[in-house]
């Protein structure tokens, strides 16, 4: 599930960095657990793919943005005024 950010641009990031990368760990590890377990418990580990992408929101693109977002936030920001947008860091500079 996305938010929007308050430029209405999709937010993917997570609270913190553990809790992000732990979600990354999961989605990951079941997208791979569910092919590699293949010839040993046949398509029945094929159930592991809903729940890795359900743990990665979507799509290993998403979680990959959503570390970007994460490791910038409260770094970075951006400031539209008059048509005119700036990217500044979170400390007014």
């Amino acid at each position: 599930m996305t938010t929007r950010t308050g430029s209405g641009a999709p937010d993917f990031a997570s609270a913190t960095l553990p809790r992000h990368l732990a979600r990354g760990a999961a989605g990951f590890g079941g997208l791979i657990a569910a092919f590699a377990l293949l010839p040993f418990t046949g398509p029945l580990s094929l159930l592991l793919l809903p729940a890795g992408l359900l743990a990665l929101r979507g799509c290993p693109l998403c979680w990959t943005i959503g570390l970007a977002q994460t490791l910038s936030r409260g770094r970075l920001r951006r400031d539209c005024e008059a048509g005119e947008c700036r990217l500044r860091t979170g400390d007014g500079r």
